[in-house]
């Protein structure tokens, strides 16, 4: 999608003066991983628009793979502006990601895949997305690639909590890899902590539990293990959750163990929340992450 934010970190309704970038929860977390030097690849589609053009060439530019990225003549390309400390205001109704299907994997090789990353938000946009999300699945495991999945709840576009609790749940109880903050866990399943998010969640290899400015919780089988978020000057949470996930897959295809990875992802994280922007630099490196 396309991103319009405040050049100052202010309220939308006083800015004045405005960015236009590139952010989405997939693309950012290809991006992220392309900057700490792994291999990455997005499949999405565009309209036939600037802002389409831009986005595409704005993901290349931070060498990320775009060829599975289609463009629809017949639908915008989606769009979301940030409101600094308020949260995220979504045009994304109608756009041609929203009518994606699983033709879109056609234009995909996970031949050599490691890891193909989904979110709940693919998950809410559509029928033909939702259909997407599954195929997507079924394609990783016949390649031997690892499910990653990131709940990324987004009430504003689901029909109701009922429909979003139950569908992200099928989805989330295939993935090897799965990503959830606990304040969203309770929303859609009432589980109150890291624990009972595990007890609904048994057979998930990788359940990786964020407890916000408290905690973030790996389970590895019944091996449990929990790292303090970092205290960070937040200037915008959007985009951070991203972060995370790039920084923790990062470790997992480094072989690094679950501490590291959630360091990783702590690290990856607040380098987010201390800026406006979802993501470095083109050409940028992603930071060597420390306790």
């Amino acid at each position: 999608m396309a991103l319009v934010v405040p050049a100052r970190p202010e309220p939308l309704e006083d800015a004045e003066d405005f960015h236009v970038a590139s952010g989405g929860a997939e693309s950012n977390v290809a991006c992220h991983l392309a900057a700490a030097g792994h291999r990455a690849a997005w499949a999405s589609a565009l309209g036939d628009d600037a802002l389409g053009r831009r986005v595409r060439r704005d993901i290349a530019a931070r060498g990320v793979d775009v060829s599975a990225v289609s463009t629809d003549p017949s639908a915008p390309t989606g769009l979301y502006v940030k409101d600094p400390g308020r949260g995220v205001v979504y045009h994304r109704a109608g756009s041609a990601a929203s009518r994606m299907g699983p033709p879109t994997l056609e234009r995909l090789d996970l031949a050599t895949a490691r890891i193909v990353h989904l979110t709940g938000i693919t998950l809410a946009l559509s029928e033909s997305c939702r259909a997407l999300v599954h195929a997507a699945i079924a394609a990783a495991r016949a390649a031997g690639a690892l499910v990653s999945l990131d709940v990324n709840h987004r009430p504003a576009l689901w029909g109701s909590t009922a429909e979003a609790a139950r569908e992200i749940r099928t989805a989330a109880a295939q993935a090897d890899v799965l990503l959830v903050g606990r304040d969203e866990a309770e929303v859609l399943w009432g589980t109150a902590t890291p624990d009972t998010i595990r007890e609904l969640f048994p057979d998930v290899p990788h359940l990786v539990v964020k407890d916000a400015d408290v905690e973030a919780v790996e389970y590895e089988g019944t091996a449990r293990t929990a790292v303090p978020t970092p205290r960070v000057d937040v200037v915008e949470p959007v985009g951070a959750g991203d972060a995370f996930a790039a920084g923790w897959l990062d470790g997992l295809l480094r072989g690094e163990g679950a501490e590291e990875r959630l360091i990783r992802g702590h690290a990856s994280a607040a380098r987010v929340l201390s800026s406006t922007k979802d993501l470095p630099a083109p050409g940028a490196e992603e930071g060597d992450t420390t306790r």
